[in-house]
């Protein structure tokens, strides 16, 4: 996939640079049977791989990154082909993501995302020091940004806390309560 980015990659109308975020692997028919049982960690392996490496690059993408896993009868074990692409994410709005304290990615779109104490939030924290409407994340702009809705213990960007809205940066890291989300702009 590092090649594949590398080799791909384009500058943006805006000057960042993009890079493919879908590819599309083909194993051997034996290897993808072998792969059967740990498929979907594989594939979140691959992803958080692509993601990292575009971090460090300071590469951008167009949308969320996707892994999809294929079979090439014609390929013999312990080969595989890998093809990438460009895929814009809806509505030409650049990616993004929570990723929760559990490790599960909570992708984020056009609908802004409650957090709070509410079973009904988008993110419920059964925690006492978070209030029924805690935070918001939500579009704005070309990005995403965080909002405390008034809460009685407030809300925390890397340690700071919020006295209004914060656009997210890649990594920044969002406190409620004793849950920790990481942003991810991918």
């Amino acid at each position: 996939m590092v090649r594949e980015m590398d080799d791909h990659r384009t500058v943006h109308l805006k000057g960042r640079v993009v890079v493919p975020n879908v590819f599309d692997f083909t194993l051997s028919t034996t290897d993808h049977a072998n792969f059967a049982e740990i498929e979907d960690a594989l594939v979140r392996e691959l992803c958080d791989a692509a993601r990292e490496y575009a971090r460090e690059e300071n590469y951008s993408f167009m949308g969320p990154v996707e892994v999809n896993l294929g079979i090439d009868p014609r390929l013999k074990a312990g080969r595989f082909n890998v093809v990438s692409r460009l895929h814009e994410t809806e509505g030409g709005k650049p990616p993004g993501a929570l990723v929760l304290p559990s490790g599960e990615r909570k992708v984020l779109g056009t609908e802004a995302v409650r957090i709070g104490r509410l079973p009904e939030s988008e993110i419920p924290l059964a925690d006492p020091n978070v209030s029924r409407n805690h935070a918001q994340v939500r579009p704005a702009g070309a990005g995403f940004e965080v909002v405390d809705l008034g809460s009685t213990n407030g809300t925390k960007v890397n340690g700071m806390t919020l006295t209004g809205p914060h656009q997210l940066v890649d990594g920044d890291e969002i406190s409620v309560g004793a849950a920790t989300f990481r942003f991810e702009a991918s």
